[in-house]
């Protein structure tokens, strides 16, 4: 018995050293603000990824696009809740990059000041319109919802660029006569008095007479290390996907981590992980390259988003190798 616990114990240790020597190393990149803080603080603060063997790197950027220009000068490999306007928009150039799995659906809405004169989206016109800065998911999305169920050209308002707390500052201050924010957002903010005019999911789904939710975040990827280490991604996804569950079964340890590691009041923390689920995501089914696809289709017919990608942009490769992973 005594000889069997030590040939145990010797290959447990060897097992161990094995998998932490062959922890690979990659660069994570993700915007420091909006829903991506929340999830990113607690991937960042918990093992999943060193479970997985992945010597994670992480970087923050102060800017919705930076992660896109990161992973086109090769200064990350992959990065979370990047803004999928300009993951296409980067692709059409020819940039090497890939979508790897869905992250964040589009849980935005139109408000107005209570009190505002303005009742309906269609009187949006020549206005002021606060939301995220141009080019990113959000500015993209809502010009396009603009468009074609509202007939207000992207020409036809003046995009307010900021952060959330940014423009629910110009709301306050009434500096923009309406904004495009995360329903999380209005949530955060009691003192926020605002009335909506409309959210994202119906607004696309009257758009597109279908039942899709767009998707504003995905996870992008170089193309070089989901072509040569497919499985390095998959562990990537396996530790997204565990980050995601364990956030959901664990609330006060979540509302704990974001007080102190991403800085929030109590109350936002709580406030945001009410919505764990509504604004985080981790899949790349069929359903989903269907949607991101159709999404494509209808910025470039609106002029939001300018090229043609190709369909090895959607590489569901490492996605459908983590299912095997338990």
């Amino acid at each position: 018995m005594k000889n069997w616990l030590k040939a145990a114990t010797l290959a447990a240790g060897a097992l161990f050293a094995l998998n932490t020597a062959a922890a690979e190393k990659v660069r994570i990149g993700y915007w420091s603000s909006g829903v991506s803080l929340g999830y990113g603080t607690v991937l960042e603060n918990k093992d999943f990824l060193a479970k997985r063997g992945i010597d994670a790197e992480f970087v923050h950027f102060p800017d919705v696009n930076a992660p896109i220009k990161a992973l086109a000068s090769g200064s990350i490999d992959l990065a979370f809740a990047a803004p999928l306007a300009g993951v296409f928009s980067s692709a059409a150039q020819g940039v090497p990059i890939k979508i790897f799995v869905a992250t964040q659906p589009a849980d935005v809405q139109f408000v107005v000041p209570q009190g505002s004169p303005i009742t309906s989206l269609d009187q949006l016109k020549g206005k002021k319109i606060g939301m995220s800065p141009a080019g990113s998911s959000v500015a993209v999305v809502a010009s396009t919802l603009l468009q074609n169920n509202n007939h207000i050209a992207p020409n036809e308002f003046q995009l307010i660029g900021g952060n959330e707390s940014r423009l629910a500052q110009f709301l306050a201050q009434k500096q923009v006569d309406a904004a495009a924010l995360r329903s999380l957002t209005i949530a955060q903010l009691d003192e926020l008095n605002v009335t909506s005019l409309g959210n994202f999911a119906d607004e696309w789904k009257k758009m597109t007479h279908s039942d899709a939710v767009p998707y504003i975040g995905v996870g992008a990827v170089r193309s070089q290390l989901i072509d040569e280490h497919p499985d390095t991604v998959a562990r990537v996804i396996a530790a997204l996907r565990d980050t995601l569950a364990w956030g959901k079964s664990h609330p006060q340890e979540v509302v704990a981590l974001l007080q102190k590691n991403a800085n929030l009041p109590k109350h936002d923390a709580e406030v945001y992980y009410s919505r764990w689920d509504s604004i985080n995501r981790v899949t790349f089914e069929p359903a989903d390259i269907d949607t991101l696809k159709h999404q494509h289709q209808v910025f470039v017919t609106s002029g939001t988003v300018k090229g043609d990608v190709p369909d090895s942009l959607y590489n569901d490769t490492a996605y459908r190798a983590a299912k095997s992973i338990h």
